[in-house]
C-alpha cells in the first residue's frame, strides 16, 4: 500500500465513525448514563468490534475481491442506498433526548466493553463501511502483513480521536447534549454527511 491510500483510508474511517448512528449513540447515552470510565471502556469494545471488521475483509474479502466484482458491487449500491435510507431517517427523527435516555448503560466496566463490541457487531452502518467502502479504497489484493499492522493502528488512532472526544463532551455537557436545538443540529449534519458519503460512493469508479 501507499502513503496515499493509507491516507484515503483514515480519512474515510475518521468520517465514518464521527457520523452519528447505532455506535455512537449508544456511546453518548452510556457517557451520560455511567460517566467518561465507563464509556471509554465501551469504546474500546467498539473498536475491537472495528478490528473484527477489518482483519475479516483483510483475510477473507481479498479473494473474493479478485473474482467477484460484481459481488462488490452490488454491496456498493447497497452501501449508498443504506447511507442515503440513514440521513433520510436522521433528517426526520435522529437521536432524540428520549433515544438517549432510554439507551442509558448500567454495569462495570466489563460489561461496558462487551456492550460496545455487541453494538459495532450489529451495526449496519459498520458494516456497510468495511465491506463497501474499504474496497474501494484499500487494494485488498495487495495487502501485506506490514500493510494490515499499519491498517490496525490507523484504525485505533482514527477511532480514539474521534470518539474521546464525543464521550468527553458528553460526560461533561449533559445538559447541552439534551437540548432539543443541540440535537436537532446535530441530526441534521449528520444528515448531510450521509447524503454526501452516498452520493461520494455512488459516483466512485
Amino acid at each position: 500500500m501507499t502513503l496515499t491510500g493509507f491516507l484515503a483510508y483514515s480519512a474515510a474511517l475518521g468520517i465514518a465513525a464521527a457520523i452519528p448512528g447505532p455506535g455512537l449513540t449508544a456511546l453518548i447515552a452510556r457517557a451520560l448514563g455511567s460517566g467518561f470510565r465507563s464509556a471509554l471502556a465501551m469504546s474500546f469494545g467498539l473498536m475491537l468490534g472495528d478490528l473484527t471488521y477489518l482483519t475479516a475483509v483483510v483475510l477473507g474479502l481479498a479473494l473474493v475481491a479478485q473474482t467477484f466484482g460484481m459481488a462488490f458491487l452490488a454491496i456498493k449500491w447497497l452501501g449508498v442506498a443504506y447511507l442515503a435510507f440513514l440521513g433520510w431517517r436522521f433528517w426526520t427523527s435522529g437521536i432524540t433526548s428520549e433515544t438517549v435516555e432510554a439507551k442509558k448503560g448500567r454495569g462495570g466496566l466489563v460489561s461496558s466493553f462487551i456492550a460496545g463490541l455487541a453494538v459495532t457487531l450489529g451495526n449496519p452502518k459498520t458494516m456497510i463501511f468495511y465491506l463497501a467502502i474499504t474496497p474501494t479504497i484499500v487494494d485488498l489484493k495487495t495487502v501485506t502483513l506490514a500493510d494490515y499492522g499499519i491498517l490496525v493502528a490507523l484504525t485505533l488512532v482514527v477511532l480514539l480521536m474521534v470518539l474521546v472526544p464525543y464521550l468527553a463532551l458528553a460526560a461533561k455537557a449533559r445538559g447541552f447534549l439534551k437540548s432539543p436545538r443541540a440535537l436537532r443540529a446535530l441530526n441534521r449534519t449528520a444528515a448531510g454527511f450521509m447524503v454526501g458519503a452516498a452520493a461520494a460512493i455512488a459516483a466512485r469508479q
